[in-house]
C-alpha cells in the first residue's frame, strides 16, 4: 500500500512538472514580447524541470535504493544556470534597445540607468501617460 502511495506521489510531482514545461511552451508562443517569454522560459520551465528531475530522484532513491549523483548535479545546475540566463537575456535585449510591449505598465531598469548614464532618453522607452 506504502510503495503505491509513494509512486503515486512521485508519478503526479514528473506529471505536475511536465503540464509546467507545457505551460512555459504555450507562454513562448503566446507572450508578445521577448520579456515576457523570458519571464514564461525562466519561471515554468525551470520549475517544470525541476519537478520532473525531483519527481525522478525520490523514486530512484526510494523504490531503487539509487541515489543519483546526475539527477542532483542537474538539479542544481538547472536551479542555478536557467534563472540566471533568463535574468542577463533579459538585461541585454534591453540595452540593445529591443522595444518593450506597447501595453507594459512600468518601467523600472530605465530610472537606474537613467541615473549612471548608461542609455540616453528615448520617446520609445517612455510609458504612455493613459497607463499610468
Amino acid at each position: 500500500m506504502i510503495k503505491t502511495t509513494g509512486e503515486l506521489l512521485f508519478a503526479l510531482l514528473i506529471l505536475v512538472g511536465a503540464l509546467l514545461s507545457a505551460v512555459s511552451a504555450i507562454g513562448l508562443i503566446r507572450l508578445p514580447d521577448v520579456y515576457l517569454r523570458s519571464h514564461a522560459a525562466a519561471k515554468s520551465a525551470t520549475l517544470g524541470v525541476l519537478c520532473v528531475l525531483v519527481g525522478a530522484f525520490l523514486y530512484f532513491a526510494f523504490f531503487q535504493n539509487h541515489i543519483s549523483a546526475k539527477l542532483l548535479l542537474g538539479i542544481v545546475f538547472v536551479f542555478i544556470t536557467a534563472p540566471l540566463s533568463a535574468h542577463l537575456t533579459g538585461r541585454a535585449a534591453y540595452r540593445s534597445g529591443v522595444p518593450h510591449w506597447d501595453r507594459r505598465i512600468q518601467d523600472d531598469l530605465k530610472e537606474v540607468l537613467e541615473k549612471e548614464q548608461v542609455i540616453p532618453v528615448t520617446p520609445e522607452r517612455d510609458i504612455p501617460q493613459e497607463q499610468m
